[in-house]
């Protein structure tokens, strides 16, 4: 007799899986989170928003990228949902809005609850940074479509805000100051080209090396970090943040103009801060150009916002109290619409 189990997908396990998981999900429910993990559908109530003069749901969809195979070769699975998180509260916070709910959705070669567990272990302590209530999620078993130690993490974010808060970057200015929120590493960009770079093997990345003051694998796999609490700080300090740009793939070069209206340049300088040893690393290993560099990493600054030039001090006094390192790195000029370095 044939039987799902026999064809290579375990329900027993999938049940095993979600027990596991239970406990992580609930720390991350807030009182808007309606029923509990188990129904077909997360629900989440809105009745907050009657405050608003207009509400605008934001959301966001996004993966850890290829920094899945890190995880796979050190074979440390409880940092990457924070990845997937970041990814996507991220960008709602870069629109000045705030996470309330998220989704995850893991598709495995097989499913080991244990390890499925461990990864939304992760997806609910992202959840928590952010206080976005994981409210459901998808694990699916594809066998013969995955190896069965291979996983891929993508979630997805929805947020809300005030249409008067949202940050489109439309009024900033010529001498508006950019300042840099500093980046935890590489975040989750740029992997494809890490992987080409240094060798995936676990020798090679349990070597230690003291300008990183750890192994490169620990350097490697540090999670994105998430700037909903230093956005909200700024916010709640009175300060309008005018433009916002979320250093992803693409870097610096695709980021940056995101933020900026017709007929105005950012111009960023690169010796403004200290460029962490990692993307040195990387570019000295790879041989990898410098504008290269600029245009798929993130160079250590995870989010690069526009403000009013009074506005500075207060702001970064917000983000240092979110815990969060900043820099001032530049300004805006009047010219094409597009990003200077110097």
């Amino acid at each position: 007799m044939m039987d799902y189990k026999k064809a290579g997908v375990d329900i027993e396990a999938g049940y095993q899986s979600v027990e596991l998981m239970k406990k992580y999900v609930k720390e991350t429910y807030r009182k808007e989170v309606l029923g509990g993990l188990g129904g077909f559908a997360g629900a989440f109530s809105l009745s907050a928003i009657k405050d608003m003069e207009e509400p605008v749901l934001l959301s966001g969809t996004d993966g850890c990228g290829t920094k899945v195979k890190l995880a796979f070769v050190m074979d440390k699975h409880d940092t990457i949902g924070i990845d997937a998180v970041a990814m996507c509260v991220n960008d709602i916070a870069c629109s000045g809005g705030e996470p309330l709910f998220f989704l995850d959705y893991i598709a495995c070669g097989k499913n080991y609850p244990e390890k499925i567990a461990t990864i939304v272990k992760g997806v609910a302590e992202g959840c928590k940074q952010s206080e976005c209530a994981l409210v459901g999620g998808e694990t699916a078993e594809h066998p013969g479509l995955m190896p069965v130690d291979d996983y891929d993490l993508a979630g997805f974010a929805v947020g809300v805000v005030d249409k008067k808060d949202i940050i489109d970057g439309s009024n900033i200015q010529a001498n508006d100051v950019l300042v840099g929120i500093a980046s935890s590493g590489v975040h989750s960009n740029g992997f494809s080209l890490v992987r080409k770079v240094f060798e995936m093997t676990k020798e090679s990345l349990d070597t230690y090396y003291d300008a990183l003051g750890r192994t490169l694998g620990e350097a490697l796999i540090e999670p994105t970090r998430i700037y909903v609490k230093a956005l909200k700080n700024v916010k709640n300090a009175g300060v309008t943040i005018k433009g916002c740009s979320h250093i992803t793939g693409g870097g610096f070069y695709e980021n940056v103009p995101r933020m900026l209206p017709e007929n105005r340049r950012a111009v960023i300088n690169k010796n403004s801060y200290e460029v962490p040893a990692i993307f040195k690393m990387i570019a000295e290993n790879g041989n990898v150009a410098e504008e290269m560099m600029y245009n798929t990493f993130n160079m250590g600054l995870g989010m690069v916002i526009a403000l009013d030039p009074k506005d500075v001090d207060a702001a970064m006094e917000a983000i240092r109290a979110a815990g969060d390192t900043c820099y001032v790195v530049g300004h805006i000029v009047e010219g094409d619409k597009g990003v200077d370095l110097c």
